[in-house]
């Protein structure tokens, strides 16, 4: 897991080495043009800046790293799983930020580990959406349930549940459309699909969806924490699956997202096969992100 890790925070890790490489302990403005150029959002900044000035008499490299590391809540990164399953995934995102392939990653993952699981394709509203899903489950060695394009997406995951409870799988994992974060339509259709799944079906205490995942692309920073925000809001996320930390992104946008939202990184995607994806621990992300 370290060295997909490791291999994934490359390009952050080049940026901060070089930035830091140049610079003295107790040039503050120059470190905080650094920190707020990784995608760290100005008020996490000013406060890692606050901290190590109280430390500046240490390394700089290790105070960095350990005050990273208390800017990360103490929080339950697992899957929020059902005491009977189905454990019910739902996934959310805007087009574009790699949420197919995250599903297949996830439901890899848990076929892996002897999971059975069953995939629900829910964006019915984006042309080539359903066909994509049908190519990573094969993939993946999963199966999927579909309707025709244009199906209410809330009756395509209701059906989905129905075989996941009948045929005794052991997750579901539901697409959803994804169209832009500040589309209400998109908003309230999301919202239609929790509140089908929670109150029509009552095998688990809590009810599905069991967890609410967010999928967010590392490249897009600081407007990742924004569209993180609108969709908080809406469905009430209860965990991030950073992707595509595996090019030019930076890594700071995690810190804002745990910082100012609460929302655990659950998981990150750090290349392109199935098998590129690690779970976040903020330990060893600290670790290989700092040179």
């Amino acid at each position: 897991m370290s060295s997909r890790l490791f291999r994934g925070l490359r390009k952050a890790r080049e940026f901060l080495r070089a930035g830091l490489g140049r610079i003295q302990p107790q040039e503050w403005e120059e470190i905080e043009e650094i920190l707020i150029q990784t995608d760290m959002d100005i008020s996490t900044v000013e406060e890692i800046i606050s901290q190590l000035k109280f430390s500046s008499s240490l390394p700089l490299r290790e105070t960095l790293k350990k005050e990273l590391l208390t800017l990360f809540p103490s929080q339950e990164r697992t899957l929020k799983t059902s005491p009977v399953p189905p454990t019910v995934i739902l996934v959310i995102g805007v087009n574009g930020v790699g949420k197919t392939t995250s599903i297949g990653k996830l439901a890899y993952y848990f076929r892996k580990k002897g999971g059975k699981v069953l995939l629900s394709a829910s964006d019915t509203f984006r042309a080539a959406a359903i066909e994509q899903l049908l190519m990573i489950g094969e993939k993946a060695g999963v199966e999927v349930v579909k309707q025709q394009y244009g199906a209410d997406p809330a009756a395509v995951a209701f059906d989905a549940l129905e075989k996941a409870i009948s045929r005794k799988y052991d997750y579901l994992i539901v697409d959803t459309a994804g169209r832009m974060h500040s589309d209400r339509n998109l908003l309230e259709e999301l919202k239609k699909i929790k509140r089908v799944l929670n109150t029509r079906f009552h095998y688990s205490n809590p009810p599905p969806p069991h967890e609410i995942l967010l999928v967010l692309d590392a490249n897009v920073g600081k407007n990742s924490l924004q569209q993180a925000e609108e969709f908080h809001k809406s469905v009430g996320v209860t965990g991030v699956f950073l992707a595509k930390m595996d090019s030019s992104a930076r890594g700071g946008i995690v810190l804002s997202i745990e910082r100012k939202l609460g929302i655990p990184v659950k998981w990150m995607g750090v290349g392109e096969g199935l098998e590129d994806m690690v779970e976040f621990n903020p330990q060893e992300f600290v670790e290989n992100l700092i040179p």
